[in-house]
Order: structure tokens, then C-alpha cells, then sequence
């Protein structure tokens, strides 16, 4: 027998309380042996151009870097640019336009946002299994833009709109104005599902796709992907800001269709640039279809559910041999004792013969993409509470906005403009951050980038506890103030003495939270997903902010169930009259669910152990055990 072959566990018995440290223990000394599949992919996750065939060096420093990114940022800050102005005008078109009821636009809107970013998944997995990050993009946008075009059409053709005649602002609260067709309505959330389709394919594979740019083996990579994150997330900032203010300019200045319009060309041109870049791009190989290597690891782990580790039977864990991976488009991933049930998946058994089934026998890389993105979800997971905030403020501050005086010397800042506050946060805390917050947290924690991915996410989540909960000390202030001045059932005359710019304080926190967690959160994604499923890793962000829209929605519905009664004439706490309901009482009632949110996730993070000191542990420990070994052998 060779010297490096793994022998089966009667010929080397190891007491019970070892068996995990010996079951890693065969993995890396099965890493080289003979192996009955043989074959794999040796680019592991090399770059490639769009044809797929490896770069060569001179193709490398052609490609890629921070001029192949700055195309890619433009393709992001249209999109967002598109986003978020159809959540901050779609409730207003459909409510002044199409008359639907307010509480009926606010949650078709949601829906909207929750299906663009849940469905986000189906993108990252035609990027990962099929299409690639670049041609998921190129597809997606395409849709986008064609769904964009169809809105446009929507606010500009009468024929699709409702008769606007003898509809004032009375006639809206009162409900007397003309509704929308059937088919109207049909056509409209047609179009606008079709904009959330394009959304979904594009989200994911954007922010993976540009940190593909930087070359994982340069001395400066992390330093790289640190700063790209925070430029790609400026990049989102700016289409905000243009959405919350130009784009509403647009509005009440030229009509609902010039503004839809606006977004639709800012698509289409940023399109232009993004297929411009193209010559300039790394790419990655798509690995196949993440679904199939997850069926086949779950299969293959409930055939030998009864397989002992402590079996005659068994040769050692699957792998293939040297650098080489079974997965294309990714590298080996070291073994790791988590989820040991999956680790069956991978146990070679004499009666396996020389040709497994990957039905029946898979490799320890592709048990490690499982345990991987299991090991994940507690971490995004704990960033919906965060999105469901988000998603409130986006209407329920509005509502205070239009009770508040938003004169700002001689300007008048129209309502539908406040949003662009945490956006205008989120611009001057990235432009300070390298210089004010890298260098302060950096003698505190002693991390070279100020805070490690997890920290950031933390700090986001603590920041926006304290922003919902300075929203509900500002709305009972707020309401009493509406109350003992006679404004109790004028709830959209705002109060002169009263400014707006008190909601800034609740705006700017929850900036710096969404700066701090979802950066941090892309990042973490991108850097601990496995090679061949970081656009699904990346989605793992989206669908949170999906889950958190429709949370929301579910939240929202709850709280009006619970707290009305209209027999007892009692308003919910979400009253279309903000003045009578209970705004305050819902803020707090966030407040109590981010703490407990926090708590989890402090304990989720306490739990989690990046993959790059977890490797490094794996590999000391095999060395010790090996040592161990050699003098304990006659």
C-alpha cells in the first residue's frame, strides 16, 4: 500500500472522542490518491474571456481592474436609478392616476420590490449554472429596459389611464374618481412584474460580476474588493439620489410620463456602456446547475444514512486528485466537521466499485458548497428586519412628511423628496469612510479594514434599532403636537411651526445602518460563497430585502387587523389619518423586534468562522494528528 493511501478505519482504530479530527484527517490525505471519476477542471476559478478560454498574461493586464468596474457601476446606478423611482412614484401614479385606494397601491408597490429581490435567486442561479455573471446581465437589462418602456407607455397613452375628468383631490379622498379598467390595471402590473423579472436577473450577478474584476492572487486583492464594495454601493447611492430628486423634478414639472421616460433612456444608455465595457471584462466559468450538485449530495448523503464512519467498509472521503476540481469554475474546498449527516455524501465505500454514480458518491468540494451556503443563511437572515424598516420608513415618513413643514428658507421641498436624505447620508459617510472611520475604528479593534465584515453588518443593525426608535420619540411628539392644535383630522395640511427636517435624524441613521450592514453584508457574500456560487451567495442579500418588503406588507396587515375596530369606531394604528392612529406605537413595536433581532444575530455571528481561518485550522490541526501519528507508529 502506498504511503500516502488511506487505509480503512479497522487497520488504524482511533477512540471515539478523535473521530471528527480523523474523518478531516483522511480527507487531506486522500487529496492525491487515485480516484475512480479521475477527469475535473484545473482553472479552478481563473479567469476566462467571454468565449470561456483561459486569459493569457498579456490578456490579464488588458483586462479587468477598476476601468472594467467603472462600467459596471454605471449598469448599477441606472438600475437603482429605475428602482427607486418607481417605489417612490408607482404608489403616488397609481393613486392620483389609476385611483386605486392608498393602502392598495403602498402594497402592490411592496409586492413589486419583495418579487424584484426575492426572485433574485433565479438570476443568481442562470448566472452559476448556465449563462455566466456577463450574459445574465446582458439579458436581464435588455428586460428591464423593456418593462421601463411599457411603464412609460402606460403614463403617456390615454387610452390606458382612466378618465381624469372632474377628478380633484377631494374626489381622490372620497374615492368618487373614475377607477381603471381591468384591463388597464392587468396591462400595468403586467409591465411592472416584467421591470421586477429584469431586476431580479440583474441584482445578484452585478456586484459579484464587478469584484470579478480584481485578481484574487494580487498582493492588494482585499484591499481591492474592501473599496470596490464601498464604491459599488456609492454607485447605488447616486441613482437614489437622482431618483429622489430629479427624477420627482421631472415629475411636477413635465407629468408622469417624461419622468417614467427619464428612466427608461437612463436604462438604455447605461445598457450602452455596460456592452461598450465589454472587451474589457474577466469572466467566470458557470459551474453547472447548483440545484443538480445539491440533489446529488442530498441523495447520495440519504443512501448511506446507516453507513457508520467507523466501518471496515470505507476507503475515505471522495476527492479528486492534486489542484484538480469536480466543479467547474471553482476550486477544492477544504473539509470541515459541520453538518457531518452531508459528510456521507461523500464516503467511499468498497462496494461503490470503480465508477460511482455522483447520484451515489460526490466529492468533498461539492458536500462543502452545501454546508457552505447552510452555514450562510443565519447571517442574511438577520438583515430582514432591517429591510422590513427600510421598506416602512419609505411610506410611513412620508405620511408624517405631508403633516410637516418642508420650507427650507425660499425652497419648498416637495414630499416625495425626503427619501433622498439617506441617500445624501450614505454619500458623505462613504466619502469620509477610509479617511475619519477606517483610521478611529482601526485603534479599536485592531482590524486592518476597521471593522470585519460581521462587525459591519452588526453596526448596521444597532444604528437602525436607534433610528426606529427616534422615529417613535419624533411621531409622539409628532401627534400631540397635531392634536393640541387643532389639526387632529387635517392630516395632510402641514403644520407651519412644525419642520420636516426633524424626520433628517431618523433618515441619517438609518442611512449609516444600510451603509455599514448591507456593505458589509455584499461583501461577506462575495468573499465566503463557494467560487461557482457567489451569485446565488450574492443573492442571499437580495432575498432578504424581498423577504423583508413582504414582511412588511404582512406586518402592516397584522397591525390593522389587531389594533382597529370599526364597530367601536377605533382606527388602527396605521390610519390613513396619521393623526388619529398610532404611528408611535408601531415604531416601538419595531423597535422591541430589532432588539430581539440584534440578540440573534450577535449570537449567529458568535457562531460563524470565516473560511479562511477555519481552513487554516483544519490544516494545523491535520498536522498535529499526522505528527502525532508518525511517533506513535513502531
Amino acid at each position: 500500500m502506498a504511503a500516502r493511501e488511506i487505509k480503512s478505519p479497522s487497520v488504524a482504530p482511533v477512540e471515539a472522542p478523535h473521530r471528527r479530527k480523523r474523518l478531516g484527517m483522511y480527507f487531506l490525505e486522500s487529496d492525491d490518491r487515485r480516484t475512480a471519476l479521475g477527469g475535473g477542471y484545473t482553472s479552478g476559478a481563473t479567469p476566462v474571456n467571454i468565449l470561456g478560454k483561459p486569459l493569457t498574461e498579456a490578456s490579464v493586464s488588458r483586462t479587468g481592474g477598476w476601468l472594467a468596474a467603472f462600467f459596471i457601476f454605471g449598469n448599477e446606478m441606472a438600475e437603482r436609478m429605475a428602482y427607486f423611482g418607481l417605489s417612490v412614484n408607482m404608489v403616488a401614479f397609481m393613486f392620483y392616476v389609476m385611483h386605486r385606494p392608498f393602502e392598495d397601491s403602498a402594497n402592490a408597490v411592496n409586492n413589486f420590490l419583495g418579487i424584484s429581490q426575492a426572485s433574485s435567486v433565479l438570476g443568481g442561479f442562470l448566472a452559476d449554472a448556465f449563462l455566466g455573471r456577463y450574459w445574465t446581465i446582458a439579458i436581464f437589462t435588455t428586460i428591464y429596459l423593456a418593462g421601463l418602456t411599457g411603464i412609460t407607455l402606460c403614463a403617456t397613452m390615454t387610452s390606458l389611464m382612466p378618465n381624469q375628468d372632474k377628478c380633484d383631490n377631494t374626489a381622490l379622498l372620497m374615492g368618487n374618481c373614475e377607477p381603471a379598467e381591468p384591463w388597464q390595471m392587468l396591462y400595468l402590473y403586467v409591465v411592472l412584474y416584467v421591470t421586477a423579472f429584469g431586476a431580479a436577473g440583474i441584482r445578484p450577478c452585478v456586484s459579484s460580476f464587478g469584484a470579478d474584476q480584481f485578481d484574487e492572487r494580487s498582493k492588494g486583492y482585499k484591499e481591492h474588493l474592501d473599496r470596490f464594495f464601498n464604491f459599488f454601493y456609492l454607485s447605488v447611492t447616486v441613482g437614489a439620489i437622482v431618483a429622489f430628486t430629479a427624477v420627482v423634478y421631472i415629475q411636477i414639472k413635465h407629468g408622469w410620463g417624461s419622468a417614467f421616460g427619464s428612466l427608461a433612456i437612463a436604462m438604455g444608455m447605461s445598457n450602452l456602456v455596460f456592452f461598450i465595457g465589454t472587451p474589457l471584462y474577466r469572466h467566470r466559468l458557470p459551474g453547472g446547475s447548483p440545484l443538480t450538485r445539491v440533489a446529488q449530495v442530498l441523495v447520495a448523503a440519504f443512501r448511506k444514512r446507516k453507513a457508520s464512519f467507523q466501518s471496515s467498509e470505507i476507503v475515505g472521503l471522495y476527492e479528486l486528485q492534486g489542484k484538480r476540481s469536480a466543479v467547474k469554475g471553482s476550486s477544492k474546498i477544504a473539509h470541515t466537521d459541520d453538518f457531518r449527516c452531508l459528510d456521507k455524501a461523500a464516503l467511499k465505500l468498497k462496494e461503490d466499485g470503480v465508477d460511482p454514480s455522483p447520484w451515489r458518491l460526490c466529492t468533498v468540494t461539492q458536500v462543502e458548497e452545501i454546508k457552505i451556503l447552510l452555514k450562510l443563511v443565519p447571517i442574511p437572515a438577520c438583515t430582514i428586519m432591517l429591510n422590513l424598516i427600510l421598506t416602512e420608513f419609505l411610506t410611513l415618513s412620508v405620511q408624517q412628511a405631508y403633516t410637516l413643514n418642508t420650507h427650507m428658507g425660499r425652497l419648498k421641498l416637495p414630499v416625495t423628496c425626503m427619501p433622498v436624505f439617506p441617500g445624501l447620508s450614505i454619500f458623505l459617510l462613504l466619502s469620509l469612510y477610509y479617511s475619519v472611520f477606517v483610521p478611529l475604528s482601526r485603534k479599536i479593534t485592531g482590524h486592518p479594514h476597521g471593522a470585519s465584515q460581521l462587525q459591519r453588518v452588526g453596526i448596521g443593525l444597532a444604528v437602525s434599532t436607534v433610528s426606529v426608535a427616534w422615529a417613535g420619540i419624533f411621531e409622539r411628539y409628532r401627534r400631540h403636537y397635531a392634536i393640541e392644535h387643532g389639526y387632529e383630522a387635517s392630516f395632510l395640511t402641514p403644520m407651519p411651526n412644525l419642520s420636516a427636517y426633524w424626520l433628517l435624524i431618523q433618515y441619517c441613521l438609518i442611512g449609516i445602518a444600510e451603509v455599514f450592514c448591507i456593505v458589509g453584508l455584499l461583501e461577506f457574500l462575495y468573499e465566503e460563497a463557494p467560487d461557482a456560487m457567489r451569485s446565488i451567495g450574492s443573492a442571499y442579500a437580495a432575498v432578504a430585502g424581498g423577504l423583508g418588503c413582504f414582511a412588511a406588507t404582512i406586518l402592516n396587515n397584522i397591525v390593522k387587523s389587531v389594533t382597529g375596530n370599526e364597530e367601536k369606531r377605533r382606527p388602527t394604528w396605521l390610519s390613513q389619518n396619521i393623526n388619529t392612529g398610532r404611528f408611535d406605537h408601531f415604531y416601538w413595536l419595531l423597535t422591541v423586534m430589532s432588539v430581539i433581532n440584534f440578540c440573534a444575530f450577535l449570537f449567529a455571528a458568535h457562531r460563524y468562522q470565516y473560511r479562511a481561518k477555519q481552513v487554516t485550522e483544519i490544516r494545523e490541526q491535520a498536522n498535529v494528528q499526522l505528527s502525532t501519528r508518525d511517533h506513535t507508529v513502531p
